[in-house]
């Protein structure tokens, strides 16, 4: 069965989209550690990060830091943190989180945003890749 990344990629579920390239897709985090929160994923569902190719893997987190600079250009942070866990889909994702203090990479907090506060986020990430 599909993952739920899956299904993005395919345009079976809607996303904020933020960037795409053939192999990759990035998307916001609909339920964010912080405003800007983005998930970069390969387009081919694989569970494990080092499951990934090397070819893949290598493209993922230059992909991934791309999509970090356009988000630090973005949304005002001391940084952006990056984070691999994989436990919540089972689909390589790249969290790339605005970060104002440890709390925001601690996935305890959420930031709540409208839907327009999502596409404008995502249209405003992608302008600055």
């Amino acid at each position: 069965m599909a993952s739920i990344f899956t299904k993005i990629v395919n345009g079976d579920i809607p996303c904020y989209k933020v960037a795409e390239t053939d192999a990759f897709l990035a998307f916001l985090d609909v339920n964010p550690n912080s405003k800007g929160h983005t998930l970069c994923i390969p387009k081919k569902e694989v569970d494990k990060i080092f499951d990934l190719d090397e070819e893949t893997y290598n493209g993922l987190m230059s992909f991934s830091r791309q999509v970090a600079i356009a988000i630090e250009k973005t949304i005002p942070c001391k940084r952006v943190g990056v984070s691999v866990i994989g436990l919540e889909v089972p689909h390589v994702h790249v969290h790339l989180i605005p970060l104002h203090s440890m709390e925001d990479a601690r996935f305890t907090t959420k930031a709540k945003l409208s839907s327009e506060e999502f596409q404008e986020i995502a249209k405003a990430i992608n302008a600055n890749l």
